[in-house]
């Protein structure tokens, strides 16, 4: 499903294995271009993660924007989610702070990514794995405000791969 592009380890999905169909908003998409080409990268991937987890999940309209000077993805159930470059100059996703969204995520994964507190996960390395990975953080924000019955467990999750 993935194939290896770079030294780095970053990954894209194959087009014909993928729904690449929409494309950012211009001035989304102008946020993107003035990014370094590697983290570009991983962000569109991640970008098209966000969306495809949207569609897994049933979480209606992902409306892409820009908030604060980022692209963000908003859905009517869920919490914010935005990506950009963080403080250490990589890619990185960035979920409201006062949320549970990263520390979750943390509690899981902590120990495989490098995170900014309660507020971002860095993008440094961008495998299937890591992506796996990223699929609970992004699940759980996606459906953020759901009931708590209504979610996804990391259960569930793992046997939609």
């Amino acid at each position: 499903m993935l194939t290896e592009v770079d030294s780095r380890s970053v990954l894209v999905w194959r087009k014909k294995e993928f729904n690449m169909t929409r494309l950012p908003p211009p001035e989304v998409q102008a946020v993107y271009d003035s990014f370094p080409a590697v983290e570009r990268e991983k962000l569109m991937l991640v970008r098209q993660l966000i969306l495809d987890c949207a569609a897994s999940v049933e979480a209606g309209t992902v409306t892409e924007t820009l908030r604060w000077g980022q692209p963000a993805y908003l859905v009517k159930q869920g919490s914010s989610l935005r990506l950009g470059i963080g403080k250490t100059g990589l890619a990185a996703i960035f979920a409201h702070c006062q949320s549970s969204i990263i520390s979750n995520f943390a509690t899981a994964f902590g120990t495989d990514f490098e995170l900014d507190g309660n507020r971002a996960v860095y993008l440094d390395q961008l495998g299937a794995d890591e992506l796996e990975k990223l699929r609970f953080l992004i699940l759980h924000g996606l459906q953020y405000k759901r009931a708590p019955k209504a979610r996804l467990t990391v259960a569930q999750m793992n046997l939609q791969k």
